[in-house]
């Protein structure tokens, strides 16, 4: 009767498919570094292995869903190029912001002086309640 050699197929299929989840991961990484947009068909090529093993490999198929629905969702919300501010033109819009601000903060400032004013001359005539008109100063 023969020796029983199975064990010695086992590990061969089982060394062969660690091989090739290996090189998935790895055209995975890879496809993502590099900003390829991440496809069954993009990370089967760069693995050589089939699209059907992928698809039959259930964490391999989710990751590969997931960055394919980041790569899309990236690709449809990027500005076009013509369309994309410059620092030197965000720089210029953060000092007019700035600026505003600046003159808000003030004006806020001299219309509490008024208020004040108003109100203090309110209360050192309560008998005549004459109207107070507010304005520039």
């Amino acid at each position: 009767m023969p020796a029983d050699n199975s064990h010695h197929l086992t590990t061969a299929a089982r060394r062969r498919h660690e091989l090739t989840r290996a090189k998935a991961i790895q055209a995975l990484r890879e496809l993502d570094r590099t900003g390829t947009p991440i496809t069954f068909e993009a990370v089967a090529r760069q693995a050589d292995v089939s699209r059907s093993w992928l698809y039959s490999q259930p964490d391999l198929r989710d990751e590969i869903q997931n960055l394919r629905d980041a790569t899309q969702r990236a690709l449809a919300t990027a500005v076009p190029v013509a369309q994309r501010a410059t620092d030197a033109s965000l720089l210029r819009r953060l000092e007019a912001a700035n600026e505003r601000n600046r003159q808000l903060a003030e004006e806020n400032q001299r219309l509490r002086r008024q208020l004040a004013e108003a109100l203090g001359q309110l209360r050192a005539t309560p008998a005549s309640r004459s109207s107070i008109t507010i304005g520039p100063s």
